[in-house]
């Protein structure tokens, strides 16, 4: 099963449908108008540690929803949280054991979820004032790197900031920072414009999560905060078990990208 050509058009039901089918695709550009969100659960007993590290790290760590433990869908997502996304990971201490498409047979009656605002919010509006998206140009997932900065720690749970890129012509990155701003709960607007080692990031073309997309001359990158920073907490701290979603394969959900848009 093959992206559909119309993925922008399908509204969030068509595309969970999708997945739970099977289908396994990143999820940028799809449901255009609907918002995405990372998805990270565990044990009800690590749940506080989860809400307060999002709590102290707002701009990688903005929830959109939290779940009730052993609840299988959301305010925001009417779909199954077990099947309805297009990739899972599964980790125990900290490692991860499973990427699947299904994550039925790993749920636990205890887990408790969160849904985390995501960048793909906000690229519509970036298209629109002209600003490209690269990784949907070149239909590649978006790219996502681990950097030397780390969160404010929570409990037993820390690690450090993920940022996604995004190369932006020198002459646009004004007007990314002034679209993306207005989209605080979904990250907001950059992190950082420029030099990747100020972030610890040695290669673009070896990001952490998700693949390297070109970036040509002119073009400066710009890096967001990234809702993937959950998971690599998990992976740094080691909580005895999590599930997240595969980065880039996002929820998505039944809310609009204009319910977050600040005047």
């Amino acid at each position: 099963m093959s992206t559909p050509p119309d993925a922008a058009t399908l509204t969030p039901d068509q595309a969970r449908a999708l997945f739970r089918g099977g289908l396994r695709a990143p999820t940028a550009g799809w449901c255009a108008g609907w918002t995405q969100a990372n998805l990270i659960a565990v044990p009800r007993e690590d749940a506080y540690d989860v809400l307060l590290f999002a709590q102290r790290n707002p701009k990688a760590c903005p929830v959109l929803d939290v779940t009730e433990p052993g609840e299988t869908s959301a305010s925001l997502f009417r779909g199954d949280l077990r099947t309805d996304l297009p990739g899972y990971v599964v980790y125990e201490d900290g490692v991860p054991v499973a990427e699947v498409t299904d994550a039925t047979g790993h749920w636990r009656d205890d887990l408790v979820a969160f849904l985390i605002g995501c960048s793909f919010t906000f690229e519509n509006a970036l298209a629109e004032a002209g600003v490209p998206v690269r990784h949907i140009e070149q239909g590649r997932n978006v790219p996502m790197y681990r950097t030397s900065r780390p969160c404010r720690g929570a409990g037993a749970l820390g690690g450090p900031l993920v940022v996604s890129m995004r190369p932006v012509p020198a002459e646009r990155v004004a007007d990314a920072v002034r679209v993306t701003a207005r989209y605080p709960a979904v990250h907001g607007a950059p992190v950082h414009v420029g030099d990747p080692a100020a972030l610890g990031i040695a290669d673009l073309d070896a990001p952490d999560f998700g693949d390297a997309v070109d970036v040509r001359p002119g073009e400066v990158p710009v890096f967001w905060a990234c809702g993937v920073t959950p998971q690599a907490a998990v992976m740094a701290s080691r909580p005895k078990f999590a599930i997240g979603h595969a980065p880039g394969h996002m929820a998505i959900t039944d809310a609009r990208d204009a319910d977050y848009l600040i005047p």
